[in-house]
């Protein structure tokens, strides 16, 4: 009788070895020159003839070389990659910010690294430590609030950083973006302009950029005479969240008038419940979001929202970044990209 060996190594088909990656010799071996030669023909060095060059490019590209770039970055404490954080990799708003930053990077021979933080400081705080050890060359933040080990790790490693969407709060080192307080003010009194009494403002995630729309809002409300109502949850923006809230609003508060959302993501989701349930928009309620989505600035009739230049605000941010990798002194401290309202035919 015999037993099994449970020390017995696996297959190769459980246990595949990894392939043996092309390496400057094996290119180097096919053209018939030195991996020195390889090497500058691929940075494109003047020192190795128009020829050779070609003949190294077409090597490394029948051989499928990949090249591995970590001597470099030890060698010269530079990296050519700069490290993103967002707090949301499906949120639109961040798909067109880094659509933008893209526009500046790539031409310049940057890639970006991102990194997802979902709205939370600490996770946040781990991504950016995560970041700094791939020793990126400059840093993108999305958020003006942050631990205070994120602030000592920014201070210690010395690279320039942006800070993006937000403008009321003082950078760390310099902020491109827009005044969401006076941006939900303005909102908030075209709304009001138009004959709304009973607005509501619907929060969702109650980030550091919700509250400050509340705040505007709140002091428009206030300026007006009018007693500021906030519905507010911890769940991340959706079509659904926006959907629910709606329905709680028809529940216990059927006297509003207009609702003032954080984002167009929660807006539309109240409009599609109001729908739904046959109620008119804008005849019974008016809605109102943020942000200018494509799906609200399309849809009929076409959503009320804050239009922000995200895009543009993505490109602004990595133009500064990278003057400033390149040694240039900073420019202005906040750069505002401003905003416009678009009354669309929900208001």
């Amino acid at each position: 009788m015999t037993s099994k060996n449970p020390y017995k190594p696996k297959s190769s088909a459980q246990n595949p070895v990894k392939k043996r990656r092309p390496t400057l010799q094996d290119i180097a071996d096919r053209v018939g020159t030195t991996k020195m030669t390889v090497s500058r023909g691929l940075r494109g060095a003047d020192t190795v003839s128009d020829k050779m060059r070609a003949q190294i490019l077409d090597a490394a590209e029948a051989l499928g070389y990949i090249p591995n770039r970590g001597p470099d970055i030890l060698s010269k404490s530079t990296s050519r990659a700069i490290g993103i954080l967002v707090p949301s990799l499906t949120n639109q708003v961040f798909a067109d910010v880094i659509k933008g930053i893209e526009t500046a990077t790539e031409p310049a021979g940057y890639h970006l690294m991102l990194s997802h933080y979902g709205y939370s400081p600490e996770i946040e705080e781990r991504s950016l430590s995560s970041l700094l050890s791939y020793n990126v060359d400059g840093v993108m933040l999305s958020e003006s609030q942050h631990t205070p080990r994120t602030l000592r790790m920014l201070e210690t490693a010395g690279v320039p950083t942006v800070e993006i969407m937000d403008t009321r709060s003082a950078p760390f080192e310099q902020a491109v973006g827009f005044d969401n307080v006076a941006a939900a003010y303005d909102m908030v009194t075209e709304i009001i302009r138009r004959g709304r009494r009973r607005i509501r403002y619907l929060a969702v995630r109650l980030d550091a950029r919700t509250l400050q729309r509340q705040e505007g809002y709140a002091q428009a409300m206030t300026e007006h005479g009018l007693a500021p109502a906030t519905l507010q949850t911890n769940l991340r923006s959706s079509y659904t969240v926006g959907a629910t809230l709606m329905a709680q609003i028809l529940t216990e508060h059927p006297e509003t008038d207009a609702l003032f959302c954080t984002n167009d993501d929660v807006a539309i989701g109240a409009y599609f419940e109001c729908v739904r349930r046959g109620i008119p928009v804008p005849g019974q309620i008016a809605i109102a979001g943020f942000h200018g989505h494509d799906v609200g600035q399309v849809m009929a009739p076409k959503l009320a929202s804050v239009i922000t230049p995200r895009e543009a605000l993505g490109t602004r941010a990595a133009v500064e970044l990278l003057n400033r990798i390149k040694g240039q002194a900073p420019g202005e401290r906040i750069i505002d990209l401003g905003y416009r309202i678009e009354p669309g035919g929900t208001l």
